[in-house]
């Protein structure tokens, strides 16, 4: 799934391709999964001709601030992402092939701006949504949401405090939305990975240097994988990332660490007993 760095990615590309153009022709695919809150056809119709002043994001959703209400929210899924003609996408280990093809594979919506810039959102399996909406930050999707490390980070102090007056399993609290925004499978192992903590611990017993060290952990792991556009080549080969996926009983990591695969929080989680306690 797109986390954090990938969707802060496909927040750039969409900037690059429609910051201060109109819409000059627009197509949806008639997907009322997709299509969470609105038509598709009506969609198309009231973004038609509309200007796109800025492109934002909290955690993993993005919404363009048209010239006037209202306003499309995108929430990728497992699989989605936008692409551009003579953009390159990035690779997601749960992405499909979208091909060369204009539009392209899976698409949902494609559209066309002022200066020949195209851009369309795909989505294989449609756990993706699109909304329309007349103010996105007083909607829930949205306003209910935690803090976002990278454009509205706590300090170390209150995010200390905070987790360690939970009762919840440190990854699952971090995978809730409501606690941190952007958060998915692959950050919450590396986190807990980089900060030396297991997974499975419960908050309340942190010790404060144990949660300074997940703040430190989190706040690297968001600020490097964003720095490099989250092109997942360019993560540091001492990164838990490289080695997490497949649950391959012979995985380790760059120092040769035994890689363990359990479930916590819900999730498929990669993690290294030996180092993590």
């Amino acid at each position: 799934m797109p986390e954090l760095p990938e969707v802060e990615s496909a927040r750039q590309k969409i900037q690059t391709v429609a910051k201060g153009q109109r819409i000059r022709a627009i197509q949806t695919l008639g997907d009322t999964i997709v299509f969470e809150n609105v038509a598709p056809a009506t969609f198309a119709k009231k973004l038609k001709g509309k200007k796109v002043l800025r492109v934002h994001r909290h955690g993993k959703f993005l919404w363009w601030e048209m010239d006037k209400p209202p306003h499309p929210v995108f929430h990728l899924g497992m699989t989605g992402h936008f692409a551009a003609p003579g953009i390159d996408n990035i690779e997601l280990e749960s992405g499909f092939d979208v091909g060369e093809q204009w539009p392209p594979r899976f698409w949902k919506v494609h559209m066309e701006f002022d200066n020949g810039k195209k851009l369309a959102m795909t989505n294989a399996r449609r756990f993706g949504r699109i909304f329309l909406y007349k103010d996105p930050l007083t909607e829930s999707t949205i306003s209910k949401m935690g803090f976002d490390p990278l454009t509205q980070p706590i300090t170390s102090k209150e995010f200390c405090e905070k987790i360690r007056s939970k009762k919840a399993v440190l990854k699952g609290l971090l995978l809730n939305q409501a606690f941190i925004a952007g958060v998915g499978n692959w950050m919450a192992d590396e986190i807990c990975y980089q900060a030396k903590v297991a997974p499975q611990r419960k908050c309340n017993t942190l010790t404060p240097k144990e949660s300074q060290a997940i703040y430190k952990a989190l706040m690297k792991v968001v600020t490097k994988a964003c720095s490099v556009n989250a092109d997942k080549k360019r993560f540091p080969k001492s990164w838990l990332f490289h080695h997490r996926w497949g649950k391959d009983e012979t995985a380790q990591t760059s120092k040769g660490e035994t890689i363990a695969f359990d479930t916590v929080g819900g999730r498929t989680t990669a993690w290294v007993p030996t180092r993590q306690v």
